[in-house]
């Protein structure tokens, strides 16, 4: 079994992965961050693609959601352009997500004595099968 100090040694920074990150916000509806490749001397990698994404607090029943989602985009003028459209549509799967949780959450079949305490939640029995009532 591998203990912490086995997990923390083989954390490694990915030097071949680095990215400068760069966040613009307008204080208001959200922020964009712009992911810059760099070499590990800290240069830019023109080989590689800078990247946006876009985050939002959307607010809900249960209070303000997060939302992220990616803005494909070659500029952060167009990242600005295409920031409504993504946080919709990440919304849109946010929710069809939590839908989906509510369908199988619902479509769960109960058989007694598989959970919630002794019985499963059903009444105790007693030992000729008949329903013991407190």
């Amino acid at each position: 079994m591998a203990t912490e100090r086995d997990v923390l040694k083989e954390l490694k920074v990915d030097p071949d992965n680095l990215y400068r990150e760069e966040t613009y916000s307008d204080l208001r509806a959200g922020s964009i961050r712009r992911l810059t490749p760099v070499r590990a001397d800290g240069e830019p990698d023109p080989g590689r693609e800078v990247l946006y994404f876009g985050h939002a607090q959307v607010l809900s029943q249960m209070g303000p959601l997060p939302v992220e989602f990616e803005i494909p985009a070659g500029s952060l003028d167009e990242a600005l352009d295409k920031f409504p459209e993504g946080a919709e549509e990440a919304v849109k799967r946010m929710a069809e997500e939590i839908r989906e949780l509510q369908r199988q959450q619902a479509s769960q079949i109960v058989v007694p004595g598989t959970g919630g305490g002794p019985g499963g939640g059903m009444p105790p029995m007693t030992p000729t099968g008949r329903i013991k009532l407190r």
